[in-house]
């Protein structure tokens, strides 16, 4: 069984991404997380995670549509 929490750096693991910018995107709000224990650990819930990246998928694809490929052969 996955386990329900994930680690700042197991975040930066899904994503490919560092820890330093799993960071930034869980202070700045952009990934939900929650802070717990004495010393503030961030955790992100799984579940979280995977609304993030389907709404990453969303954002992209509304993105490339707005901006498609030019033909440059036309040139």
């Amino acid at each position: 069984m996955e386990p329900r929490f994930l680690l700042l750096s197991d975040v930066a693991t899904e994503l490919n991404v560092s820890d330093s910018q799993v960071y930034h995107m869980v202070r700045s709000g952009e990934l939900p997380a929650i802070k717990i224990g004495g010393r503030g650990q961030w955790r992100v819930e799984r579940a979280r995670l995977e609304e993030y990246i389907q709404q990453k998928y969303a954002e992209t694809a509304e993105w490339v549509r707005g901006n498609p490929l030019t033909d440059r052969d036309g040139e």
